[in-house]
C-alpha cells in the first residue's frame, strides 16, 4: 500500500523518505547504504523502508472495476 507517515514502533516520521529509497534502490544501490544516507538508523525504522511493499498501483487497476459507475450506482 503506501507507507506509513510514521514509524510504527517510535513513531518518527519516515514517508517523505520513501520516494528517494525507492528510486535511489531501483537504481542498483544497495538498501542499507541507502538507508544510512537518508539518517535512517534505528532499527525499526529501517524495518519499515526494507519491509514495505509497495502495492498502490495494482490496487488501482482494480477499484475501477468493483467500484461502479455513477450512473449505475444505487443511491
Amino acid at each position: 500500500m503506501i507507507i506509513p507517515v510514521r514509524c510504527f514502533t517510535c513513531g518518527k516520521v519516515i514517508a517523505h523518505l520513501w520516494e528517494e529509497f525507492k528510486r535511489r534502490v531501483e537504481r542498483g544501490e544497495d538498501p542499507g547504504k541507502v538507508l544510512d544516507d537518508l539518517g535512517i538508523t534505528k532499527e525499526c525504522c529501517r524495518r519499515m523502508f526494507i519491509s514495505h511493499i509497495d502495492l498502490i498501483d495494482d490496487l488501482i487497476a482494480y477499484e475501477e472495476r468493483i467500484t461502479p459507475p455513477p450512473e449505475e450506482r444505487k443511491e
